[in-house]
């Protein structure tokens, strides 16, 4: 084990948690004098009406969101930190490394234009548009999930797949294959949102694990920039739990999908990643799938197959507390997290 680097990233990680630890009071008033409180959707994405939807989430409304334009603050203060520091020539690196963090701060960054937009329109009603349109979103998506697929095939070379230990070499198909997983991905950590500290501590482990496996790895630099997000995270959550004080926002959620997408295929260069991330990305593949199923059943059958989706809102209309359904989906993330975690470590063992 490297120490001076695990020593780099570990300072890295107390000081990313303390600045926003510190700044996010200020960011909340702030927010609350711009009056940037969330709105509800009136629909559903089947097109139906969100009655229940906004029900059972009638008191969130006006909850301060935007969140994210923080973490992006200091995520690129430590990013001009570490230039500085290297130019300096008191560390040997910056953040900004080609084969390993190029792609994950453009995952992070670029995705929260979009999604800032969006939150932005929801907030201030511009041009009579609540939202912007489900088009618009889904091209920007594409876009950003096909560069990523590009980045790794051109750029880094990479056409093959490690299922467990040998490679497979794929071609073409590996752009088929992570542009699809990507947009899942973003999708399914979105749904994932809107229950007080779910997706956000969801996110913090699956970020932990990640951040184990590539220092494992020899992904320094990667780990480093995973350290500083999962500890401005875990600062957020500060005043994201019930009740929470401030809301991740869409641009938040979907730039950690993107995220988490990049960190895999970084991942995969190296390691037979596709069977630890089952049991990791579990919950959040289940979200998705409920509400999947529900949009189908809506389609074909005109009626739902659940009160609401995704999960986490059909166990709310049951009558089940928001913070026992989040403490519970903790506890098991948890548990998956680990087993990913074993997984891991046996692959690399061998």
């Amino acid at each position: 084990m490297n120490i001076e680097k695990l020593n780099y990233i570990l300072i890295a990680g107390i000081l990313a948690f303390l600045v926003s630890f510190i700044l996010y009071p200020f960011y909340i008033k702030l927010l609350q004098k711009l009056k940037a409180g969330k709105t509800l959707r009136d629909d559903a994405t089947s097109g139906w009406k969100a009655e229940i939807f906004k029900q059972l989430h009638k008191n969130k409304i006006w909850t301060p969101t935007m969140w994210w334009a923080l973490i992006l603050l200091v995520v690129a203060l430590f990013v001009i930190w570490s230039l500085i520091l290297k130019k300096l020539w008191y560390v040997n690196y910056s953040l900004l490394e080609r084969k390993e963090t190029y792609i994950l701060l453009f995952a992070f960054f670029s995705m929260w234009i979009l999604w800032l937009i969006d939150d932005f329109l929801n907030i201030k009603w511009i041009w009579k548009v609540k939202w912007l349109t489900a088009k618009m979103k889904l091209l920007w998506m594409f876009l950003f999930s096909a560069f990523i697929s590009y980045w790794m095939f051109f750029k880094l070379n990479v056409d093959y797949m490690i299922f467990w230990e040998q490679p497979v070499e794929v071609g073409i198909f590996y752009l088929i294959f992570t542009f699809i997983f990507t947009v899942v991905l973003v999708n399914a950590v979105n749904i994932t949102d809107w229950l007080d500290g779910l997706a956000g501590w969801i996110i913090v482990m699956i970020l932990f694990a990640l951040g184990v496996m590539t220092f494992f790895q020899g992904w320094y630099v990667a780990t480093a920039v995973l350290g500083i997000i999962a500890a401005s995270l875990v600062a957020f959550l500060r005043y994201n739990i019930n009740p929470a004080k401030v809301f991740m926002g869409d641009s938040g959620a979907l730039a950690f999908g993107g995220l988490v997408a990049s960190v895999i295929y970084l991942l995969g260069i190296k390691l037979g990643i596709w069977t630890i991330i089952i049991p990791l990305l579990l919950i959040v593949f289940m979200e998705l799938w409920s509400s999947f199923l529900q949009i189908f059943w809506k389609k074909v059958f005109k009626k739902k197959l659940f009160h609401i989706a995704p999960l986490h809102h059909e166990l709310e209309y049951k009558g089940i507390k928001e913070y026992t359904i989040v403490m519970k989906l903790w506890l098991i993330q948890a548990v998956l997290t680990m087993i990913a975690l074993v997984i891991f470590f046996y692959q690399v063992s061998k």
